[in-house]
């Protein structure tokens, strides 16, 4: 059994509170968009910043179903064992291993639609950014959780956990400062 101390505890929580009021405003935007004509989601600024854009790709529905679905479900989990774990409630390490793959699998995931937005669809969605940016958080905070206590080659994934999440964001940054350089010389 786990029990996450609170410096997880409540990261862990209000992650998850983000990522999950983030999918339930995507999710809103894309059946506003779909059942009134001519709606422009909120997160749409321009050509660029277009949540619009994304949401009309085929990679907005990599299953069959909008994208935020996955993620409002997810992110409900995470809610949930974020409220058990600020309790201080003991959960078994097969279960919270089940999250950190979860939360793995979420960022491959990321990374293949952080692909797709800058060189495919040549748009960013602020709502989705918001949800890169948690989940692999999550990710860093599950980790110290299931093996914070651990020697060897997982203590330095432990210790080095925020260092490689810093890396993930700086080059997903960098990438998206080159694809959209005119843009943001435009802007700024």
């Amino acid at each position: 059994m786990i029990a996450a101390g609170p410096r997880s505890a409540w990261p862990l929580l209000l992650g998850a509170l983000i990522g999950w009021a983030a999918s339930v405003t995507l999710l809103v935007e894309k059946f506003k968009s779909l059942t009134e004509p001519g709606y422009k989601p909120i997160c749409s600024i321009d050509q660029t910043i277009s949540c619009s854009t994304v949401m009309e790709s085929p990679t907005a529905s990599m299953f069959g179903f909008p994208n935020p679905i996955i993620g409002v479900v997810g992110f409900s989990v995470v809610v949930t064992i974020g409220v058990l774990t600020v309790c201080g409630i003991a959960l078994p390490r097969w279960f919270i291993g089940g999250l950190w793959f979860g939360l793995l699998l979420g960022l491959a995931a990321i990374c293949y639609l952080v692909w797709d937005a800058v060189f495919k669809i040549h748009a960013l969605c602020p709502w989705c950014i918001v949800v890169w940016a948690v989940t692999s958080a999550l990710l860093a905070i599950v980790t110290n959780i299931l093996w914070g206590r651990s020697r060897g080659v997982l203590q330095i994934l432990v210790e080095w956990r925020w260092t490689l999440i810093a890396v993930f964001y700086a080059v997903v940054i960098l990438i998206v400062y080159i694809q959209f350089q005119s843009y943001w010389n435009s802007k700024f």
